[in-house]
């Protein structure tokens, strides 16, 4: 294939990958510790990066289709229908690198460089890309079969009952059968295919550094970018986010607790758990800005609420009984 000098200029801007962002995109990310480091020293920390990507699907509304998560290195396939992939990987890897530093003692970066973005076709390469990234524990050597490994989002894919509801099976699956025990013996089968074959990479057909698809797929993504102002090194569509109106918040709140919605408000109340829960979802779900959530609780400066929602996640991440009401509060804003 011949390469566009045009888009391939474009591409290494910098010296660095384009970020090609669009509502609706997939990637497949791959962030490795930097110089080739562990980054998981424990199932304690598998724990806990699972536990953000579950987070950040919540938050920005990402659909995680597949993850594995090797010694020193991650995959994941993700979906972004708000095109917000830059937002949402920064801040999967910089939480993590927060958690692991404090864990472990450590200061400094954690990851070697930015991730890895490939963009990829959906319907071309998406059920390759879920077979290389589930097979990844077996080609090196942890397992001989790939439901053997925990650490992966396949166990759900073949057994309902390890299903975890924040990843996204349903596009897969539908490609092997309409009925859910058939389509999951189907996927099976067609992974373990894979370990009958010669080691296939689908990234071998990567264009460009950064694109996986189809020639028209190519194509489209190339119109895009020429589209795109030449200075700039992402390609970026914004369009209108659905947000929780910020006195939805705090009715939910104020019943849920059993409190007057100015009282919650009330700058002179510091140490009110309900105040603290309603300002951590608005930081979650309103889309306002910290400036803007201070000024509806009676002008409390942005670095206020910032260090606010902070503390609560971690009295989250401590206290199991607030930890299930928090959750509870965020199935009631999000319905």
């Amino acid at each position: 294939m011949t390469f566009d000098i045009t888009l391939i200029t474009m591409l290494n801007i910098m010296g660095r990958p384009l970020r090609i962002e669009y509502p609706g995109a997939l990637y497949h990310i791959t962030s490795r510790g930097n110089e080739k480091r562990d980054i998981f020293l424990d199932d304690y920390d598998r724990r806990k990066f699972i536990n953000i990507l579950e987070d950040y699907n919540d938050r920005h509304g990402i659909l995680i289709h597949c993850y594995v998560l090797m010694d020193n290195h991650y995959h994941l396939v993700l979906e972004t229908p708000l095109g917000n992939l830059l937002k949402v990987m920064h801040g999967i890897n910089s939480a993590y690198t927060g958690y692991f530093n404090r864990k472990h003692d450590r200061s400094g970066h954690l990851f070697q460089g930015r991730y890895k973005g490939i963009l990829v076709d959906k319907d071309r390469y998406l059920l390759e890309l879920s077979r290389y990234v589930h097979l990844n524990p077996v080609k090196a050597g942890k397992v001989d079969r790939p439901e053997k490994y925990k650490w992966s989002s396949y166990p759900g894919y073949i057994r309902k009952k390890q299903e975890v509801p924040w990843v996204e099976y349903a596009w897969v699956l539908s490609q092997f059968g309409p009925d859910n025990v058939i389509s999951r013996q189907n996927y099976r089968d067609f992974v373990i295919k894979g370990l009958q074959q010669p080691k296939k990479n689908p990234f071998t057909e990567l264009y460009g550094q950064v694109i996986l698809g189809s020639t028209e797929f190519i194509e489209k993504i190339k119109e895009s970018v020429r589209e795109s102002e030449l200075d700039k090194e992402i390609v970026e569509r914004k369009r209108l986010t659905d947000y929780v109106a910020p006195g939805e918040i705090l009715s939910v709140v104020s019943n849920y607790f059993k409190i007057h919605i100015e009282d919650i408000k009330d700058k002179r109340c510091r140490n009110n758990t309900a105040k603290k829960v309603a300002i951590y979802l608005m930081k979650r779900y309103s889309g306002l800005s910290n400036s803007e959530i201070g000024h509806i609780f009676g002008g409390v400066h942005y670095s206020a609420i910032s260090h606010s929602s902070k503390r609560l996640e971690v009295e989250i991440e401590m206290d199991e009984k607030l930890h299930k009401l928090t959750k509870d509060l965020m199935s009631n804003v999000k319905t």
